[in-house]
């Protein structure tokens, strides 16, 4: 029971290649409990020789129903496999939120426009923004082709005119700009919606 709730969960993970999904796995293990239609009775009718001859699994999904078949070393293959598959969720998912990839998530965009927006933000919080602005400069805009940053305020300010080519030194030059802006600057009620638009002017923005 385990085994196939594990599969299950698995199954919305992409895993079917790998033929973990329940269906996969079930058809692996045992074979499907038929029906077949009976005229005389006028309704289809399930076999009944394989009652208490074999476990049974009924699929929550469509009522249909297993006979499990298989010898305990196939189970336990297939339980070291799903362990192993689970364990890689972890690291996966672990990887997808630490550092920069916990604020900002993953970018897979090639060319992006970071917009700052620090509002009325307090001395420590603008400093604390910029700390994650400048780590996930280094961490995965680095790994991207171009970028551009544009900070919201009533005189909008650009890094540069255009998207710029990504390498370790635009990368340290965005940095570096970012930690030279001044913590307060005048605002206005439009200033957030007319950076974006700014953003989006350039045509080879894809997010």
């Amino acid at each position: 029971q385990s085994l196939v709730s594990s599969s299950k969960w698995l199954q919305h993970y992409g895993l079917k290649r790998n033929k973990l999904s329940l269906s996969q796995i079930l058809s692996q293990i045992g074979f499907q409990h038929r029906k077949d239609y009976v005229t005389t009775l006028g309704k289809p009718v399930a076999s009944r020789y394989a009652d208490g001859l074999f476990p049974q699994y009924k699929r929550a999904q469509d009522g249909s129903v297993y006979n499990l078949t298989a010898k305990k070393e196939l189970i336990l293959h297939f339980v070291d496999c799903l362990i192993g598959a689970i364990e890689l969720y972890k690291q996966r998912m672990e990887w997808l939120t630490s550092d920069s990839r916990q604020i900002f998530g993953v970018i897979q965009e090639q060319c992006i426009v970071i917009v700052l927006d620090f509002g009325t933000a307090a001395p420590t919080e603008f400093d604390l923004c910029r700390d994650a602005l400048s780590m996930v400069l280094v961490e995965q805009v680095i790994q991207i082709s171009r970028f551009n940053l544009i900070r919201a305020a009533q005189d909008l300010m650009k890094w540069q005119q255009k998207c710029t080519p990504v390498s370790e030194r635009t990368v340290k030059s965005a940095v570096t700009w970012l930690w030279k802006l001044d913590h307060m600057t005048a605002v206005s009620h439009t200033s957030s919606a007319e950076a974006l638009l700014e953003a989006m002017g350039d045509e080879v923005v894809s997010s």
